[in-house]
């Protein structure tokens, strides 16, 4: 199993319009084959400076390397996260 997760901060005023689309078309992700346990959460410690965070599971390599090439995933960071996000940390994790 592979959790992956993206810390991130969007250039968007909180509460704005261009935030919810923006995540709104993030939760499309959602629906791409072999995503699980797809999440979006609100940051709510102070002691850093990000915002959201949106986590998946993959069942194992395979799924999550599909999921990195699938061409809604593609478009989606060519289009949206790389104009629309102002920092982030990636986070990829398997179970001990």
């Amino acid at each position: 199993m592979i959790r992956h997760a993206a810390i991130f901060q969007l250039i968007h005023k909180a509460g704005s319009t261009q935030e919810a689309n923006f995540l709104a078309d993030l939760a499309k992700l959602s629906a791409i084959p072999g995503v699980g346990a797809f999440e979006i959460s609100r940051e709510i410690s102070p002691k850093n400076a990000f915002d959201f965070a949106v986590s998946m599971i993959f069942a194992d390599a395979a799924a999550y390397a599909a999921y990195n090439i699938h061409p809604a995933h593609v478009a989606f960071v060519q289009t949206r996260w790389i104009p629309e996000v102002a920092s982030f940390l990636e986070h990829d994790t398997t179970p001990l």
